[in-house]
């Protein structure tokens, strides 16, 4: 099984994009039609595909590596390894392995005129996904929309295009292999002109999903005439309570910044309470410069850290807090309490993932209540937010938003409601 050349038309500029959209609209029925056993095997057989053209796929990540600058933080996030790559694989057999969605009844009844109601989830039908460097995604998305029924349309970044070339070859191939209509998985050119016309084709396309930096995301919600699910921007906070176990703090906040600080669940923030700031800050020197985070520190936390010798050291501006560094820096304000915790975060945070550390179960309690995120931790680094980790296959990115999906957008989210009415002769 080897990679072939698709469809060169699916990736060369073009005056519109249109009739490739309503090709992915008629090749959803393909998609809708497969047994839950053919859905099944077909990941399967993806997964194979990708296992069996690891070195195929590291040369076209590797002519995407070439072109991005070494300083750039995204080179981590397009970066495909053989060990990387063999995980998307078994990524691809856990989503093969998840019960389907489809076809589940929610609600069964009888009502008075006896008509027979019953409601049940139905694919979306066409998914859009607009993301930037990351060419996991493509696996990702693909497997979770296959899986679902659902045909999909993916507009990823030029950063990743040979890397994204490559792995929608493998998926075409193995839709082709189950007579499946390729076309259910549509790559489209990098270009950016083509974005505004991907948001306002409402008759192909049922619901875009942006996975990317806040900017993307803010041009989705501002120009979409297509329902959009906003996922990727993590603005994330860790508070470090009075009552903490600053040990234990110290692991998980220097876990949450250097595990992997270009993904959206990595530490942007440490809040600490001033009563244990003097006593807690450096217990960080020693994690955060074996990986030079560079630290933006407040007018309290600065002389704690600069007294430490702390070498990475910046005094912080307003502009840093709320940012995404999605990079080895990260931002401290020490606090005078609970509350001021909570008032910080809620200024500052994008709603993502959240943590707080402390020994106060009132404490604790009252962060988790009033803390308004997709996720919400105590004594646990964010770095857990994953749909993979929550146990829930793959994810198409980790929703910040309150309607439909919240948290990670798997499997269980791409689908709606149908309701089917049965009756013999009724009229009202």
């Amino acid at each position: 099984m080897s990679i072939q050349n698709i469809d060169t038309e699916e990736i060369v500029e073009t005056d519109s994009i249109i009739p490739k959209l309503k090709r992915v609209q008629a090749a959803a029925a393909g998609v809708r039609n497969l047994a839950d056993g053919q859905s099944r095997a077909l990941l399967r057989d993806l997964a194979d595909r990708v296992t069996a053209n690891v070195g195929r796929i590291l040369e076209a990540n590797q002519k995407d590596l070439e072109v991005m600058d070494d300083a750039d933080p995204k080179k981590d996030r397009l970066k495909l390894t053989e060990e990387r790559i063999r995980d998307l694989a078994q990524s691809l057999r856990d989503v093969a392995g998840l019960d389907s969605p489809v076809g589940k009844v929610l609600l069964e009844r009888t009502i008075e005129q006896g008509l027979q109601l019953k409601k049940v989830s139905v694919p979306l039908g066409v998914v859009g996904v607009i993301y930037e460097s990351r060419p996991n995604v493509t696996l990702d998305v693909a497997s979770l929309c296959l899986r679902s029924g659902n045909a999909c349309v993916l507009k990823g970044g030029k950063e990743a295009f040979h890397s994204n070339l490559a792995l929608v070859g493998l998926i075409h191939e193995s839709l082709a292999a189950f007579g499946v209509d390729p076309d259910a998985v549509l790559l489209l050119p990098t270009d950016r002109k083509y974005l505004a016309e991907l948001l306002s084709a409402d008759q192909y396309v049922d619901i875009v999903i942006p996975r990317g930096s806040e900017s993307l995301i803010h041009y989705v919600r501002q120009h979409s005439k297509i329902p959009a699910i906003e996922t990727g921007a993590g603005v994330c906070h860790t508070y470090v309570e009075k009552s903490a176990d600053l040990d234990k703090a110290a692991k998980i906040v220097v876990n949450a910044k250097v595990s992997r600080p270009s993904v959206c669940n990595s530490l942007d923030c440490v809040v600490v309470d001033e009563a244990v700031a003097a006593e807690f800050l450096p217990r960080l020197k020693e994690g955060f410069e074996a990986y030079n985070v560079q630290v933006f520190a407040d007018e309290k936390s600065y002389p704690v850290l600069e007294r430490a010798s702390y070498r990475f050291l910046d005094k912080a501006e307003e502009k840093h807090f709320g940012e995404e560094f999605l990079d080895y820096k990260c931002a401290v304000k020490v606090v005078g309490g609970l509350d001021e915790a909570l008032e910080h975060i809620q200024q500052h945070s994008s709603k993502h993932s959240e943590a707080i550390v402390s020994t106060d179960g009132n404490a604790i309690a009252r962060f988790i209540n009033d803390v308004d995120a997709a996720a919400v931790y105590s004594n646990a680094s964010t770095r857990f937010t994953d749909g993979g980790v929550f146990g829930l296959g793959a994810e198409i990115g980790i929703s910040t938003q309150k309607l439909h999906a919240r948290g990670p957008f798997a499997l269980e989210k791409l689908v709606t409601e149908k309701w089917i009415v049965s009756g013999d002769g009724q009229v009202r």
